[in-house]
């Protein structure tokens, strides 16, 4: 069962969210995290890395998780942009049903990272796709001083391109129940 993690990141810091959700959804038992990365519109592309995403990789997973780093309170247009282009997937409802959670990356922490992750989630709902954040209930979103929300999982770089302790168990804990609730309705 794979798990689509779907990311842009130009600085490195989306991509280190997008690899601690992989380990969440490798925590669940029959679920494969399958990273793809957005192209850059301008052609800077890492020379290694993950390969870019395609199509198909969304018609395959039975769950997503996607990133984007935050410009100016919401995603990227490389982002959107890819998004715009799976208006056939839209049409014939294929992602209907499957389960989706978001991430974001910002360079302080008031730059935005829930406005993204709700400018991230009304796609996905147009889509039909079933929209899981972060309970409460994760004892780091309770006393994180960095990134994390309710609405998805989060990086504050603040100068500090390394995750804290807290955002990467709260990336985990996104991708495992995005893993989980994928493996209950298959």
């Amino acid at each position: 069962m794979d798990i689509l993690i779907l990311y842009y990141s130009r600085t490195g810091n989306t991509e280190s969210l997008a690899r601690q959700a992989a380990r969440g959804v490798e925590q669940v038992e029959g679920a494969e995290a399958r990273l793809r990365r957005i192209p850059c519109p301008d052609g800077h592309q890492p020379t290694d890395g993950d390969p870019e995403v395609s199509i198909e990789d969304l018609r395959e997973c039975r769950g997503l998780l996607l990133g984007s780093p935050t410009y100016f309170g919401g995603m990227a247009s490389a982002v959107k942009r890819f998004l715009e282009d799976t208006s056939g997937l839209w049409f014939r409802g294929e992602l209907a049903g499957r389960p989706a959670g978001v991430f974001t990356s910002t360079g302080s922490m008031h730059g935005g990272q829930e406005t993204t992750l709700l400018s991230m989630i009304v796609p996905l709902i147009h889509h039909g796709m079933l929209i899981t954040g972060i309970p409460y209930q994760q004892p780091e979103l309770a006393h994180t001083q960095t990134g994390g929300t309710p609405y998805g999982a989060s990086h504050t770089a603040n100068g500090h391109p390394r995750l804290s302790r807290d955002e990467r168990e709260l990336t985990r804990a996104l991708g495992v129940r995005v893993a989980t609730i994928a493996r209950q309705l298959t």
